[in-house]
């Protein structure tokens, strides 16, 4: 967390004194920078959402509320939102539409921002909904909305990439009979989870097509969770943030 939040998160933890230790670095890069070493930690969770404070401070730029900028950053520093609006190839702009957000006018809307950015850059939010509004040549819905600031979080963060280094990193520094959890709050994290868990859960990896096993290979754990755990109605009710959140859980083999 960045202060004050970060100040708030000492306060709050202050009695379990020197258990907790702060590290801010991307997820792929906290156990390095904290010095955790293979096969030493006894569980881990990570919860890869956007916290509720970056959500509600509009000059964070994580929500299409009216005249909100297009930052994004998690932690500050990089290119922005804004930047990567102002530089990048309709090309580029299309694949990210397109991966990130699962758009299907995704070229149009690539198209349309550098056609409008010829004429003045896009910084707020309501220059990024008016493009999209064009380009499917109707008002948006809040869903391709979400989708489409989205898939510019990913984009600017390298969420995605961060993930996939993080999940066999985590995986290493986890002791025998260790769990690994994490909370996505959309498609593309839960994917990436669920293929990893399930690639380490396998004992066989032989080529498809051999008659027989000849890898001799046993599973790195097993998966704890056969389908993702969600919110209860009453939770959702009381957090509709929890509505997206699926939960899965790895234990490494003991």
């Amino acid at each position: 967390p960045r202060p004050p939040r970060r100040a708030e998160a000492r306060d709050r933890l202050q009695p379990f004194g020197d258990r907790v230790r702060f590290v801010n670095a991307r997820f792929d890069a906290a156990l390095d920078v904290a010095g955790v070493q293979d096969g030493t930690l006894i569980g881990a969770l990570l919860d890869l959402g956007v916290s509720s404070h970056q959500l509600d401070e509009d000059r964070r730029g994580f929500t299409f509320r009216p005249g909100a900028p297009l930052d994004m950053r998690m932690g500050g520093e990089g290119e922005s939102a804004a930047d990567l609006l102002a530089d990048a190839s309709a090309d580029e702009l299309g694949r990210i539409f397109r991966e990130y957000g699962e758009l299907p006018r995704a070229r149009a809307l690539a198209q349309e921002i550098v056609r409008r950015r010829g004429g003045s850059p896009l910084t707020t939010s309501d220059d990024l909904v008016a493009a999209l509004s064009r380009a499917l040549g109707r008002s948006a819905s809040m869903g391709e909305k979400a989708r489409t600031f989205q898939a510019l979080r990913l984009a600017v963060n390298d969420e995605l990439d961060a993930l996939e280094q993080a999940l066999p990193r985590i995986r290493d520094a986890l002791a025998p009979g260790a769990a690994l959890v994490v909370i996505s709050y959309h498609s593309l994290e839960d994917r990436r989870v669920k293929h990893a868990f399930r690639a380490w859960s396998q004992a066989c990896v032989c080529p498809p097509g051999l008659p027989v096993c000849v890898c001799r290979g046993r599973p790195l754990g097993e998966t704890l969770t056969r389908s993702p755990i969600t919110a209860s109605d009453e939770e959702a009710r009381t957090n509709p943030r929890a509505r997206s959140a699926k939960l899965r859980a790895w234990r490494a083999a003991a």
